[in-house]
Parts: C-alpha cells; sequence; structure tokens
C-alpha cells in the first residue's frame, strides 16, 4: 500500500462505526467513510468536541452541523497551500490520501533532466497541479467545473505559484483530450483522477465503469514517445489495483517502454496505528 504519511497539518485520529474523526489544521471534523465497518468504541475526546459533523442521510447524500468552524480556513503540505471549506458530499476541497502520489509524481519530474509538460485531468482544488508545477514541470490542468478552476487557482496564488507555467481549463475532459489529439499536442506525462459518476460542462455524462478503459486509450495518444509517467486514481470499489494494473498494461504495453504498478492508497490513523484504506492508483513509469 501507498502511505500518505508525511502531513503536518492532517491526520485521522481515530475512525468507528462508519465514520472517520479527523484534524484539519486546528479544527476537528467527523465525516462518514464507507471503509470503516469495525464498531469499536469511541473513546478520544475529539468525538465530542468537533467542529464539523457530517450526517449521512438515509436517503441519499447529507448535510453539515457546524461548531465555531470558519467558512474558509488553511491547511498547508510542504510547501503548499490548500484553502478548505466544508461542501456538500462531505468535501472539504482536498483529498489528503492524494500526497503520496503528489510526491511521486514531483519527484519523477525532478529527476527528469528535461522539461516536462504535465496534463492534469478531472484536476479538481490542484494538488497534483500545484505539486508538479512546485516541481519545475508546465501543467495543463483541466476540470469541468468553472468553480474548481477557481478555486485551483486561489490555491496556486497563496502557494506562490501564480507566475507558474499553468494552464487552466474548464472544459469536459473527454472533448479536451479529443481536441488535443486533433491539434497535435503532446504532453510527458498524465494524471487523472476521475470521479465514479459526473456531468461535464454541457450536461455530458461520465460513468466510470463505462467510461475509463476509452478514455485512457484516448489519453494515451497524447503522451511522448518517451513518457515519463502515467498516474490513474480510482475512488470506485469495483476498480481495485489490479484492475488498474491490467487496464494500463492493455494500454500501454508494446507502445511506450516501462514498468506498471498499482496499489491501494492509504493514511494512517493515529489512535489504532493502522492504514485506512482510501482508494486505488496505477502508476507506468516510462524507461
Amino acid at each position: 500500500m501507498w502511505i500518505a504519511n508525511q502531513w503536518k497539518d492532517y491526520e485521522v485520529i481515530d475512525t468507528s462505526k462508519g465514520e472517520k474523526l479527523e484534524r484539519w489544521g486546528d479544527y476537528l471534523l467527523i465525516r462518514p467513510d464507507p471503509q470503516v465497518i469495525w464498531d469499536t468504541p469511541k473513546t478520544d475526546p475529539g468525538w465530542k468536541k468537533s467542529n464539523g459533523h457530517y450526517h449521512r442521510s438515509s436517503r441519499g447524500g447529507g448535510d453539515w452541523e457546524f461548531f465555531h468552524l470558519p467558512e474558509q480556513w488553511e491547511i498547508t503540505y510542504r510547501d503548499l497551500v490548500f484553502h478548505l471549506k466544508p461542501f456538500k458530499f462531505k468535501h472539504t476541497g482536498v483529498f489528503p490520501e492524494q500526497a503520496v502520489n503528489w510526491d511521486w509524481c514531483a519527484e519523477k519530474i525532478r529527476q527528469a533532466g528535461r522539461p516536462i509538460k504535465v496534463l492534469n485531468l478531472f484536476a479538481y482544488t490542484g494538488g497534483a497541479t500545484l505539486s508538479a508545477a512546485r516541481a519545475g514541470a508546465g501543467v495543463t490542468h483541466v476540470d469541468a467545473s468553472k468553480g474548481m478552476v477557481s478555486w485551483a487557482k486561489e490555491n496556486a496564488k497563496s502557494s506562490g505559484l501564480s507566475e507558474a507555467p499553468i494552464r487552466w481549463i474548464v472544459d469536459d475532459c473527454v472533448k479536451f483530450v479529443e481536441r488535443e489529439i486533433r491539434r497535435g499536442n503532446t504532453y510527458d506525462a498524465i494524471i487523472m483522477d476521475p470521479p465514479s459518476y459526473g456531468r461535464g460542462p454541457k450536461g455530458e455524462i461520465w460513468k466510470i465503469e463505462d467510461s475509463i478503459f476509452p478514455f485512457l486509450t484516448l489519453c494515451a495518444k497524447l503522451l511522448v514517445k518517451k513518457p515519463l509517467f502515467l498516474l490513474i486514481n480510482s475512488y470506485t470499489t469495483g476498480l481495485q489495483p489490479a484492475v488498474l494494473s491490467y487496464m494500463l498494461h492493455t494500454v500501454l504495453d508494446g507502445n511506450f517502454k516501462g514498468s506498471i504498478s498499482a496499489e491501494e492508497i492509504g493514511l494512517p490513523v493515529k489512535n489504532s496505528g493502522l492504514i485506512l484504506p482510501c482508494g486505488a492508483s496505477g502508476r507506468f513509469e516510462g524507461r
């Protein structure tokens, strides 16, 4: 398992009964987590002193309950700054488990010994974008949500990366990739963090089980002859590491030289010392 264990401003403190107790900087949040199927005593005092609690509804979705929580605050990871604010679907603006992939991508870029162009698809609030830019890459950041792209720009500004070579694109990722292929553009590295389900800016439907393989096949057409890496993330239960590995081998073998690996990603839990699974990632490393 690849573990995001370098955080200072974030930690999973405890887990029980379908929920996790987390510290985000100075604030404690309780959020549901489908992986937490165990029933252990909630003895940590943080369970009763949280600043925000997301209650899952039996009808789907849910609602936040707040206790002295600001509308927005900041946390840092290494030298990157992220603005946080709770919003629907329990999210805060950062997926902290992805830090293990941010570090891996950044190290690959620093060691490349050549200028690197990165395409970040379904780029959300820019964690991977900022990490790649800080490492010296030029990045094209694509997300269908105008609000998310604006949020990512705020994070870039706070991180001192306003002048970094980042292209900010609000577009449906599939349509953008198709246009880039027609334009003849190529990239040294591709990062993709597709949702399980979503809609593009014009109502385009994305369902990962149906869409991810043809999309990965499309994206391979944007890679240079000797790509640096390709990273794909999944939070969908059915897309286990072996499935990601199989897809990468199927699409890339015979076309590019390199190695492929896939693992679960996870976060350490302070009180138990165990690792909370948080999805899976597949990595292609060119050579």
